[in-house]
């Protein structure tokens, strides 16, 4: 098989874009469970918040690093039950990454494909605390990005992050 077959350039690099996932892992998890053990006599249904944040670094040549942060806070009748945050990263070899098509990955596509194991480990965390596991809704982050881009495209600003849901 020759160059031109196998998609290599003249000098044997191959030009086709290539995305790998070189780690994933949690960053930082604090669980905070400050009213135990009157919370667990509280039979009031809890109200939850979610917040979440993303980041994108890039920490080497074509590596990036991804950040989805979720913090989570539960409160029944004014009684915090609990409060998670979670930092959940994922490094990312980005090679031949067209320039327009890069931060959609990092903010759009990179986040959902960390968020399935960012959702487990903040469920154990809230179930190892005692509480029901928190089970979050999947996360459309290439519209939300999309949304965010617009947003700031229409205020004049433009920005790496992604705003909280």
């Amino acid at each position: 098989m020759d160059d031109q077959d196998s998609g290599a350039s003249a000098n044997g690099f191959d030009e086709q874009p290539t995305v790998g996932i070189l780690s994933q892992y949690v960053k930082d998890l604090s669980f905070e469970n400050p009213n135990a053990p009157a919370i667990y006599q509280n039979q009031a249904q809890p109200r939850i918040d979610v917040q979440f944040g993303i980041s994108a670094t890039q920490v080497a040549e074509d590596v990036h690093e991804v950040v989805l942060k979720i913090d989570a806070r539960s409160e029944a009748e004014d009684m915090v039950a609990f409060v998670v945050d979670l930092s959940f990263a994922g490094l990312f070899a980005l090679r031949n990454i067209p320039a327009d098509a890069l931060q959609p990955f990092l903010l759009g596509e990179a986040p959902r494909i960390l968020f399935p194991f960012a959702r487990r480990v903040l469920a154990d965390a809230v179930r190892d605390g005692g509480f029901p596991p928190l089970l979050l809704e999947p996360i459309d982050f290439g519209a939300l990005y999309m949304q965010q881009l617009q947003s700031q495209t229409e205020d004049g600003i433009v920005s790496q992050d992604v705003g909280h849901a």
